[in-house]
């Protein structure tokens, strides 16, 4: 009788954990990322209470990442400077000018006061004349 008991306990304790994990594998930033990565979709992860975390997003399933640099404002500190290097440059192709506009000002919305730089090969979009 007690047996039954305790293989009772243990089988409702298995399937609260296989619950908490399922739960936390789907709230994992890291899967949202990959799964708009997947998708061509826009996903933004950052976490802006932490200014030594890097930020990376997901925009027509090209990876960036932007490094955030720290400095002082009229105000305050705050992130300043936020340089943009993608992951993989062959992901770029099709990448408009307005694309990077737009991932700009995404970004802008969350640092107002941030200067952007684009890295090697964004910056040469940006830097061709419009014909």
């Amino acid at each position: 009788m007690v047996v039954v008991i305790l293989f009772r306990i243990l089988i409702i304790i298995a399937i609260a954990l296989l619950i908490y994990t399922a739960v936390q594998y789907f709230r994992k930033p890291e899967r949202r990322l990959r799964r708009a990565r997947e998708k061509e979709s826009f996903y933004f992860l950052d976490d802006a209470e932490n200014s030594k975390k890097n930020m990376q997003f997901v925009y027509k399933g090209c990876l960036f990442e932007g490094v955030k640099y720290l400095g002082t404002t009229e105000r305050s500190f705050e992130v300043v400077n936020i340089h943009v290097s993608v992951s993989d440059p062959l992901d770029l192709r099709g990448m408009t000018r307005d694309d990077l506009y737009f991932l700009e000002k995404e970004i802008l919305i969350r640092y107002p006061d941030a200067k952007i730089e684009w890295k090697h090969p964004i910056s040469e979009l940006l830097l061709t004349s419009i014909e």
